[in-house]
């Protein structure tokens, strides 16, 4: 008998735990999964020895019945490729898509990551296999100039990425603070939050300031915090899915100041889904993600940061009630939805 359905793996490398491009993997296979022409398998190809985080697998086999977890290279891999008609592939590893080629599979690729210009063979390979994909698309407008800066191909598009945004929702009037999210590492701009929160001498009661996560700079990040004498920040350290659509919801201004050059960024996105604005730097795809509500300030600026955040602490509810609305209404035009990708893996 024919077969009625076509075969879609969606593929990507992956340190073992959830990530921005994990939780957008997850979203489009639980997408996926609900649409009668595909039959879905979810696979994660594990960088090195690294395996699977309890917190990743549950949140995967959540929203696919198919889920595999593959080293690179490998016969599991191999077969997976095999057995797909179409694959929706994360970045382009070049064991994926020059097997995916040679099999005569359709290649869909996003791209998550900016080019960066020096000679190597791992941008030689990417570049090989971006132009072997039937479609690519780009998560910001920033990654994709970094790859095509002149001429763009009819096969290239900006997509924006995303994963399962909250559902929490927080009145404005009963917003407080400002909060960070993310690991602590460099250039994530953790250090000029807390000096910028220490200039303005904000009263905490009134302007708490929450940072969630940890990571390799907590060392550095509390010696900052006992010097400036802020004894009343707050971290909660790392939290579940569910209790930091809470803690977004309720901020006042999401805080995303990175000089990393940042591909996209997702905090921003995920604080605009429930009417709450940002504060970025221009770095990279920040301005993009923060969209048309979001203050923005220079990367790696006190001073700067910290006008930002005068200018956020001293706005009048009506006006920043405006923004919130602006930040959530722009992103029904920024982001694309899931069936985008039903019609594409269609066409």
């Amino acid at each position: 008998m024919k077969r009625t359905t076509k075969r879609l793996l969606i593929i990507g490398p992956s340190n073992g735990c959830y990530g921005g491009m994990e939780g957008f993997m997850i979203a489009v296979a639980q997408a996926a999964a609900a649409w009668p022409e595909f039959e879905v398998k979810l696979c994660f190809k594990l960088v090195k020895t690294e395996r699977p985080e309890e917190g990743l697998r549950r949140l995967a086999e959540d929203a696919c019945k198919k889920v595999y977890y593959v080293q690179r290279a490998s016969i599991d891999l191999l077969k997976l490729v095999a057995w797909a008609d179409i694959l929706h592939v994360q970045n382009p590893p070049a064991d994926v898509v020059f097997a995916a080629k040679l099999m005569g599979k359709k290649i869909f690729l996003t791209v998550h990551n900016r080019h960066v210009p020096v000679f190597s063979l791992h941008n030689v390979l990417w570049r090989i296999a971006i132009k072997l994909s039937y479609r690519r698309w780009y998560n910001s407008n920033f990654v994709w100039n970094t790859w095509e800066p002149e001429k763009k191909s009819i096969k290239s598009g900006c997509v924006y990425t995303v994963c399962n945004l909250p559902q929490a929702w927080c009145p404005p009037e009963q917003r407080k603070g400002f909060l960070f999210v993310g690991r602590w590492i460099p250039k994530k701009g953790i250090q000029e939050i807390i000096k910028a929160y220490a200039q303005n001498k904000f009263n905490a009661a009134d302007w708490p300031l929450t940072i969630l996560g940890d990571g390799p700079l907590r060392e550095e990040v509390m010696t900052l915090i006992k010097d400036l004498g802020l004894t009343k920040i707050l971290l909660p350290g790392f939290i579940n899915e569910d209790e930091k659509a809470k803690y977004i919801s309720s901020a006042r201004w999401l805080l995303a100041p990175a000089l990393t050059l940042e591909d996209l960024g997702l905090t921003p996105i995920e604080a605009r889904s429930v009417g709450v604005p940002a504060i970025v730097t221009r770095d990279g795809g920040l301005p993009e993600s923060g969209g048309p509500a979001a203050l923005i300030a220079e990367p790696g600026n006190v001073e700067d940061l910290a006008r930002c955040m005068m200018i956020a602490a001293t706005m009048d509810e009506a006006k920043y009630t405006q923004r919130g609305e602006l930040a959530k209404r722009s992103l029904k035009d920024f982001l694309q939805p899931m069936s985008f990708y039903r019609e594409a893996y269609l066409a």
